[in-house]
This record gives C-alpha cells, sequence and structure tokens, in this order.
C-alpha cells in the first residue's frame, strides 16, 4: 500500500515497525527514538532522496516524535502518510506518549504534520483513543481518532487462497504440502493471515523438513504446537485481551456455554469481532481452532503449572495413554485442590472445566493433542485427545472424546442431557464411546466427597463412562 500511494506520485507514503521501540517500556524517550531510527532507516531504503526526512530537530523527550514529524512535513514536497507497524508492540507511558503527540499533531496536518497515519495493530480504534487520553465512547468530536468510527480489519484467506500461498512456496522451492496438510493448515487457522504466515513460516524455516520430503499433516501438528509454545507477540497481544471487561463479558459464556444478555452485549461481540477474537459471521464462536485453545491454556494456565502429574506415568508400555488412569489421577487432584483451584481461575463461570482442562494439557502435552469445541448456548465444552503410537511399525491413534458440563443450582441433574449431546459428538467423530464429566456445583454436593464413577449408554448404545466431581 505505501509504495503503491508513493508510486502515485501524490504521496510520500512509508510503512515501518515500532516493534524496536518494545525494549524501551516506559522510557518513553528511548521509544521515540527508536521509532524515529527506524523510520529514517526505512525512508532512506524505500523512498526516493527527495522524499527524505530532514535531520531530526532537537525537541524535549516529551514531543521528539511530534516535532520530527513536523520538520519532514514541512521539508517534504508531498503530504506524508505513515504505516506504524506493529503499534501493539509499545507500552505504558510509551505508548500514550506517542499516541497523544499524534493527536496534537492532528490540526497541523497536512502541511506542518503527516496527512494521514495508519496504526497496525491489534487494538480497537476506541482504545487508541483511550490510550491518548480521549473519551472513547465519544467517537463524534473532533478527534484524530473519530477519522473512522470502525476499526479496518484484514480479511481472512479463503481455503483457495491458502493453497495458493502454498503453491507459491511449492514454485520456489519444490518442496509440496501434502492435501491433508493444507486442508489442516486451513482448519486450524481458518485463513487469519496473521496465523496462515506464521504458521507457513514455522513449517518452511523453522522446522527445518527437508526439501525433498513433502510437508505432511504431522508437520502441520507440530507447528502448530511450536506456535502456541513461542507465545509470538501478536498471540500475547490476543490473549493480553482476555482481562478486558469486554471481552470477558463475551468469552465467559462462550467457555461456560451459556446463553447471556447485556445492556452492552452487542457492542462487546463487534468488539470481539473488530479484534478478530471471534468469527464475523453467526453463530458466536471464536475465530479458529488455534485461537480457542490459546484461549484455555492462557486462562488455566495457573492451574497447569500446579500439576504435579508426571505425563511419562500415564503411557503404557505399548505406547498407548493410560485414559482410565487420567480420569482416576484427575479425580484425586480434584478432591485435594479443586475449590481452591476454581476460585483462583479468573472466569469463574467455567472454571472447573478450565481445571480439567489444565490437567489434561498437562499430561497429554508434548505427547498428544487436545482439541477443543466450545460456544454460546451449548452447554458444555467437548474435547478430543489425539495420541499417536506405534503398532507394528504403523502409526495409529488413539481417540478419546470427553464432554464436560455444570450442575449448577436449581436444576436437574444434567445426565440425560449430556448423554444426548455427547451421542452426537460421537457420531460425529465415529467413536463407539466417550466420557462425560459432571461438575456438581450445587451446595449440597459438598457433603458428598466427588469422584464418583458409572457407566451409562446413550440412545444409539454408544458406552459413556460417567464422572462426577
Amino acid at each position: 500500500m505505501a509504495a503503491h500511494l508513493t508510486g502515485s506520485g501524490r504521496y510520500a507514503a512509508l510503512h515501518f515497525s515500532c516493534e524496536t521501540g518494545e525494549a524501551a517500556g516506559d522510557d518513553f524517550a528511548e521509544a521515540q527514538r527508536a521509532i524515529l531510527a527506524g523510520l529514517r532507516r526505512a525512508a532512506e531504503i524505500h523512498l526516493p532522496s527527495e522524499l527524505h526526512p530532514p535531520p531530526f530537530p532537537a525537541a524535549p523527550n516529551s514531543s521528539l516524535l511530534s516535532a520530527a514529524l513536523t520538520a519532514w512535513a514541512r521539508a517534504c514536497p508531498r503530504p506524508l502518510v505513515l504505516f506504524f507497524d506493529e503499534i501493539d508492540a509499545l507500552r505504558g507511558q510509551s505508548l500514550l506518549s506517542v499516541l497523544r503527540q499524534l493527536r496534537e499533531g492532528f490540526p497541523d496536518r497536512p502541511a506542518f504534520f503527516p496527512a494521514s497515519v495508519v496504526l497496525c495493530g491489534l487494538r480497537d480504534v476506541r482504545d487508541y483513543k483511550a490510550a491518548s487520553g480521549g473519551n472513547p465512547e465519544r467517537l463524534g468530536t473532533s478527534s484524530p481518532f473519530n477519522i473512522k468510527v470502525e476499526s479496518f480489519r484484514l480479511g481472512d484467506f479463503t481455503a483457495q487462497e491458502v493453497r495458493e500461498l502454498c503453491a507459491q512456496y511449492t514454485a520456489d522451492t519444490g518442496q509440496a504440502f501434502s492435501a491433508p496438510a493444507l486442508s489442516r493448515l486451513f482448519e486450524l487457522t481458518r485463513g487469519q493471515p496473521w496465523l496462515v504466515n506464521a504458521l507457513a513460516r514455522e513449517l518452511t524455516e523453522k522446522l527445518a523438513v527437508p526439501q525433498s520430503e513433502p510437508i505432511s499433516v504431522d508437520h502441520v501438528e507440530t507447528a502448530k504446537e511450536r506456535l502456541i509454545l513461542a507465545r509470538a507477540t501478536h498471540l500475547d497481544s490476543l490473549m493480553a485481551k482476555l482481562h478486558d471487561p469486554r471481552v470477558r463479558r463475551v468469552i465467559e459464556p462462550l467457555l461456560a456455554g451459556d446463553v447471556t444478555t447485556s445492556d452492552t452485549y452487542s457492542e462487546d461481540v463487534q468488539y470481539l469481532r473488530d479484534l478478530g477474537l471471534c468469527a464475523v459471521n453467526n453463530p458466536l464462536r471464536v475465530a479458529n481452532p488455534i485461537y480457542r485453545e490459546v484461549i484455555a491454556r492462557v486462562l488455566a494456565g495457573s492451574v497447569e503449572i500446579q500439576v504435579e502429574a508426571e505425563p511419562k506415568s500415564f503411557v503404557l508400555p505399548d505406547g498407548r495413554l493410560d485414559f482410565d488412569r487420567l480420569l482416576r489421577e484427575f479425580t484425586v487432584f480434584w478432591r485435594q485442590h479443586g475449590e481452591v483451584l476454581t476460585a483462583g481461575v479468573p472466569y469463574h463461570e467455567a472454571a472447573p472445566q478450565l481445571v480439567f482442562m489444565a490437567f489434561l494439557q498437562c499430561v497429554v502435552n508434548g505427547g498428544g493433542f487436545v482439541d477443543r469445541e466450545y460456544g454460546v448456548g451449548r452447554g458444555r465444552i467437548d474435547l478430543l485427545v489425539r495420541w499417536p503410537y506405534q503398532d507394528q511399525e504403523q502409526r495409529r491413534w488413539q481417540l478419546h472424546a470427553v464432554e464436560l458440563k455444570l450442575w449448577r443450582e436449581n436444576q436437574a441433574d444434567p445426565l440425560s442431557d449430556g448423554l444426548v449431546q455427547l451421542d452426537g459428538y460421537l457420531e460425529r467423530l465415529g467413536l463407539p464411546e466417550g466420557v462425560l464429566v459432571l461438575f456438581d456445583r450445587r451446595a449440597q454436593s459438598r457433603a458428598t466427597p466427588p469422584g464418583r464413577f458409572e457407566q451409562a449408554l446413550t440412545a444409539s448404545g454408544r458406552s459413556v463412562t460417567v464422572l462426577r466431581v
């Protein structure tokens, strides 16, 4: 976009990153110097010499950026258009200083300040206005953050576009993607541009798969796990939003499977869609499986670090996962720590489910995978544990389907509903049996020690292990 605008002959447009300012933290003067150094370097590389910025004038620490941009706007023969990429990398006082200077210079454009500024990041336009000192609810007043009431979000790639992107890599290197790998790549990312590129980069650069070997679905799974564990800036920025009340009002009922209404619910949902956390169409859901998994892991992170179970001890001699033992060990863990841990989980309505997922992740992590499904009005969380093992030199998959449900005060026993729901999940997966975990949150249940196993059958005859905790 910047190159196109500059090439039109009407503007001097420049794209540069603010990421180098991240290390400065709250040292706003150092952050500004880092940004200006990156800006000058980018200008010298991408702009013709007559559009380069002049020497930046001396200025107080509080206005280094605005002084530099004013000097450049005055000297440049064309209006300036600046793309501040990775603006989210700035934190605290550094972000506040940059945004307030941009806001202050707005009335002086285009002769004495950039004609247009694009802030590229994960924040909504209301967040930038609030961070710069404005009222995020008053988007109709004269402010640079009122130019656009709605945030612009780069659209997701289609499955065909993902295939075309990977085909370009294949054409350049000769390394092919298997059809299942391409399908899984799109399934995990749902075409989210940053995730597609990050996962592809993990596959083609960091995993170092020999170019003579096609990229397989197993490689995609490994790359996904590495990407989640690395918690790149994009994922970290999104997950930091989980503590935002607007995000919590949407994500908590999504996790709990509840239906909710509030005066701000529609606005909250739109905010999450602007961020890219939720899919843009109905039904309301987390945008993609990677976000879905990261959300659950982040919220359960404080629990997972307290699980002392040794993952290797759950692996049978033939390489299979001892899932029965996993369930028994969880009941012991829940008896000892359940109430304390659920009290400390930030999303209280989904706390028991998050504790179970933390325990499960700790045991399965490194050897297998956990797929999660949750959403508004579902009344449950569905989990699929996939565990690979070798059988006579052939790789096979051990699959376990688990449904998590809550039994709340003044509700009937959810067993019958759970069996119906689990039956449908098992049918979709093609599995003959599953596990239903019922968390009894009624006050009267505290008199009975948790951890009772039962056996049940679904209407279609599938076997279900019921765990009441």
